[in-house]
């Protein structure tokens, strides 16, 4: 009995609290959240040419370092310092008095010496008649012969004594012999100026040449063999042969806007830094470059192709690999491992690892993620014309 009513109360508390439940109304299930938005583009298509960049420094065709070959003083310096001169122009005067009564004493001895030759002419005529008519002797005859030939080695040799005094005059005026820019005047008038050897003449200044003006540059072992791989395929390749084209721009240059050619390559590889000596030559008719100036230098490093193109912030990187992330037409997100090239107007070059019809994700890239989904906005890639291809720019590998 006392069973029955403690059910039964245990039954009446119940009811009420799960009347009070049924009352209350169900939680509404929860939503998915939207794919993010992320902005898609196909790669670029481009023709390119890959170009090989070098770091090269100008240096004039002629130089010449102006020395005296007669010993004197100084009178004049005719030029002024760092002026363009041309050939043949009057740089210095040395006191010429010196050469010039050298050079009449020259003449004197070569008048006594032509006189004797006269005297002696006349002897032998003579005695070219006195012979016929057995008047002197053979000898007699003989001993006037040999003071005629005497005579006219005395003549020869004061002849080259009037050579050399009108050379060592016309030495004492120093001219520039090439057309350039001259340097400053390492002596003033009034000095004694030494001629002789390289080592014991006397260095007045140094000349020039400006137009044209080469630029030498080092080409590393891996890049010749590889002009060399294309040169035998027939492929115009930018280093491997005299006369391919090059194209040079100074530090603060955009671009290339200065063409030259290739003139020389070394006939070997330096053993110590593995490089080939190249050189190119260029106008320089506006005076812009000038000896010792460094410049950029590029030559072709590929033939022509056609490439696939994006901007860096498309690829994704981490410890080992580059790769980009390629949106399906269901808005899968799927993960590329890409292998890079250099720059192309802005744009990386895709070597390997993705189709040109492809859709890759260009921004948004954090919100993306490999076999997750997304809600893909196409966009077109912008070509930047300011940024040449580099060919020798490290590769994003």
């Amino acid at each position: 009995m006392r069973r029955a009513a403690l059910g039964l109360a245990a039954a009446l508390l119940a009811a009420p609290i799960a009347g009070c439940d049924q009352g209350q109304p169900q939680a509404a299930p929860q939503q998915a959240a939207p794919p993010p938005t992320v902005s898609v583009s196909q790669p670029v298509q481009r023709g390119i040419v890959e170009w090989d960049e070098y770091t090269g420094r100008f240096d004039a065709t002629q130089t010449v370092e102006i020395r005296a070959r007669v010993s004197g003083y100084l009178n004049e310096v005719r030029f002024k310092d760092g002026q363009e001169v041309a050939q043949g122009d009057v740089l210095f005067v040395i006191d010429p008095r010196p050469f010039e009564r050298a050079l009449e004493q020259a003449g004197a001895e070569l008048f006594a010496a032509t006189t004797k030759v006269e005297n002696a002419n006349l002897d032998v005529t003579r005695g070219q008649k006195l012979i016929e008519g057995k008047i002197i002797s053979d000898k007699t005859f003989d001993d006037r012969m040999s003071l005629l030939r005497d005579a006219q080695a005395a003549v020869k040799v004061a002849e080259a004594k009037v050579k050399s005094a009108e050379l060592d005059l016309s030495f004492s005026t120093i001219a520039a012999p090439i057309l350039g820019r001259i340097g400053r005047t390492l002596v003033t008038a009034g000095n004694w100026i030494s001629a002789g050897s390289v080592s014991g003449a006397t260095l007045l200044t140094t000349i020039v040449s400006q137009d044209p003006i080469y630029i030498y540059f080092d080409v590393n072992e891996n890049n010749y063999i590889k002009y060399k791989r294309l040169a035998e395929r027939g492929v115009t390749a930018g280093a491997a042969d005299v006369g391919a084209a090059v194209e040079v721009a100074l530090p603060d240059e955009r671009g290339y806007p200065h063409k030259g050619r290739l003139d020389f390559l070394d006939n070997r590889l330096d053993q110590g830094t593995g490089t080939l000596r190249a050189r190119a030559v260029l106008p320089n008719k506006a005076g812009l470059f000038s000896p010792g100036l460094f410049g950029r230098v590029r030559v072709t490093g590929t033939p022509s192709y056609t490439a696939l193109l994006l901007p860096d912030e498309a690829i994704g990187t981490d410890q080992t690999n580059k790769f980009v992330l390629v949106v399906a037409d269901d808005g899968v997100v799927e993960r590329r491992n890409v292998r890079l090239g250099p720059l192309s107007e802005g744009l990386r070059v895709v070597r390997e690892g993705l189709a040109a019809h492809e859709w890759v994700v260009t921004r948004g890239l954090q919100r993306a993620r490999p076999g997750g989904k997304v809600a893909p906005k196409r966009v077109a890639i912008e070509l930047s014309e300011a940024a040449p291809v580099q060919g020798n720019e490290k590769a994003r590998e």
